[in-house]
C-alpha cells in the first residue's frame, strides 16, 4: 500500500506541474500569438488558468491525503516536500480567489482591455493584478519542481 500511496504522490505531483509547464509555456503564448485579438486570448488562457487552478488544488489535496494515508503522521507535513505542495495549494488558491476574481471584475468594467488606455486606472490595477498572477504562476512553478526533487531525495534516502 505504501508504493501505491507514494505513487499516487508522485502522480498528482507530476501531473499538476506538467499541466502547469504547459499552460505557461504553450497554451498562453499559444492564445496570444495565434488568436490576434488579446482579448479573445486573455479569455481562453483565463478559462484555461481556472480550471488549472481547480485541478491543482485538488491534486495538492490528493497529494496530502495520499501522503497523511502513508505515513498515519500529521508531522509528514513538516517535510520540505509536503511543505512546498501545501505552499503551491494556497498561492493556488490565493490566484484563483482573489487576483483572478479581481481580474474578471475589472475586464467586465473595461469591456475590452485591449482598447482600454493604459494609463486608466482599471487597465493599471488590471496590469499589476496581471503581473502578481504572473508570479504567483512563477511561485507554484517552481515549488512543484523543488517538491518533486525533495519527493525523489525524500524517497531515494529512505530506500
Amino acid at each position: 500500500m505504501s508504493i501505491f500511496l507514494r505513487t499516487v504522490e508522485f502522480l498528482g505531483l507530476s501531473l499538476w506541474l506538467g499541466a502547469d509547464a504547459f499552460l505557461s509555456f504553450v497554451v498562453a503564448p499559444g492564445a496570444f500569438a495565434i488568436l490576434g485579438n488579446r482579448d479573445a486570448a486573455g479569455m481562453m488562457v483565463g478559462f484555461s488558468l481556472a480550471r488549472l487552478h481547480f485541478a491543482g488544488i485538488f491534486l495538492g489535496l490528493i497529494f496530502l491525503a495520499a501522503r497523511l494515508l502513508r505515513t498515519q503522521s500529521f508531522t509528514s507535513f513538516t517535510a520540505p516536500a509536503a511543505l512546498c505542495v501545501v505552499l503551491m495549494v494556497v498561492l493556488t488558491a490565493a490566484s484563483q480567489f482573489t487576483v483572478s476574481n479581481r481580474m474578471e471584475n475589472l475586464k467586465k468594467e473595461m469591456v475590452s482591455v485591449q482598447n482600454t488606455p493604459e494609463n486608466d486606472p482599471r487597465r493599471v490595477a488590471f496590469n499589476r493584478l496581471h503581473h502578481t498572477s504572473v508570479r504567483y504562476e512563477g511561485a507554484v512553478l517552481l515549488l512543484g519542481l523543488a517538491a518533486m526533487y525533495l519527493l525523489v531525495r525524500e524517497v531515494s534516502t529512505k530506500s
